[in-house]
C-alpha cells in the first residue's frame, strides 16, 4: 500500500494491492488492480467515511468456522477487518453502503475449469453483505477482463477503468504469484463454492 499524488486527482491516492485494506475520514481516493480477486467498496454517507479492501479466495460464511486465516487474503477476515476499522472510526454499521467490483475470469484451481476462483468470490461476497445487511448499490463482476477502479472515500463515487488484453499476462502473472504463496503460507482448508452452492 502506498499513498502519492497523482496528475488530474485532486485528493492524494492511496494504492492498495491483494491482501490489503484501508479506511479513512480524510478526502482520499483509494485505488487497486483486480483480476480474479474482489474489492468491496464501503462507505457512509452520513460520517462520510469510506474504506476499500482486496481479496483473492473467499474464506467461509459459515458461522461455526468464519475465519481460515488472520488474513486479509480471505474475503470472510478482510471484510470483517475493513467494518470493525471503519466501525472504530464512528460508522455505525446499519448506514454502511456497499460497492463491488472484480472477479475476473483469469486464473483456476489446479483441477478445476477456469473462473472457479471469480465464481466463488462472487458467491461469497453477495452472500456476506446480504447476512450482515449491507445494501449494494452498484456492482461489476464477472467477465473477462481485469479492472482498475478509483473510490473516492468520502462520496463514494467510482471510477471504473476497463484494462486492455495487452497486460493481461502481467496480471495473471501477479495473482498467480499471489495464490501460490497463500496456498504454500497458509494453514488449514480453504472453503470454496461449487456452482450448485455446496463446499468443494
Amino acid at each position: 500500500m502506498y499513498r502519492c499524488e497523482i496528475r488530474g486527482f485532486p485528493v492524494p491516492v492511496v494504492t492498495l494491492h491483494p491482501g490489503e485494506y484501508y479506511s479513512t475520514g480524510e478526502d482520499l481516493v483509494l485505488s487497486t488492480v483486480l483480476g480474479s480477486c474482489v474489492a468491496v467498496a464501503l462507505f457512509d454517507v452520513e460520517t462520510r467515511i469510506g474504506g476499500l479492501n482486496h481479496f483473492m479466495l473467499p474464506g467461509s460464511v459459515d458461522t461455526a468456522k468464519p475465519l481460515l486465516s488472520e488474513s486479509a487474503r480471505y474475503g470472510m477476515y478482510a471484510m470483517e477487518l475493513l467494518i470493525n476499522d471503519m466501525l472504530k472510526k464512528g460508522v455505525r454499521k446499519r448506514d454502511l453502503r456497499a460497492k463491488v467490483f472484480g472477479a475476473a475470469s483469469l486464473l483456476e484451481f489446479s483441477g478445476g475449469s477456469a473462473g472457479r476462483i471469480s465464481d466463488s468470490n462472487i458467491r461469497f461476497t453477495f452472500s456476506y453483505l446480504e447476512g450482515e445487511g449491507i445494501p449494494v448499490l452498484a456492482r461489476d463482476v464477472g467477465g473477462d477482463l481485469p479492472r482498475k477502479i478509483f473510490f473516492y472515500s468520502r462520496t463514494g463515487r467510482v471510477l471504473l477503468k476497463r484494462i486492455p488484453r495487452t497486460r493481461l499476462t502481467a496480471i495473471r502473472r501477479e495473482e498467480t504469484g499471489f495464490l501460490e504463496d497463500i496456498r504454500t503460507r497458509e494453514a488449514g482448508p480453504v472453503v470454496l463454492f461449487d456452482r450448485n452452492g455446496s463446499d468443494s
